[in-house]
């Protein structure tokens, strides 16, 4: 797997600091979440239209 930059992560403008929130990369075929605290733990991949589907749902419900 391609190595994901720091650089192609982006993190919500509502995270504050010392909350917890996820950093997100997309590549074209794998979006790649992450800690945004803990960046050198764990992460996990998904395929853009399960996450989409994800957004879709955490959209609804607020």
């Amino acid at each position: 797997m391609r190595s994901v930059t720091s650089r192609t992560r982006s993190t919500s403008t509502r995270c504050g600091e010392g909350e917890d929130c996820v950093e997100v990369a997309t590549c074209p075929h794998t979006v790649h979440v992450r800690d945004s605290r803990v960046t050198d733990g764990p992460t996990f991949a998904v395929a853009p239209a399960a996450w989409t589907t994800f957004l879709g749902h955490a959209a609804a419900d607020g």
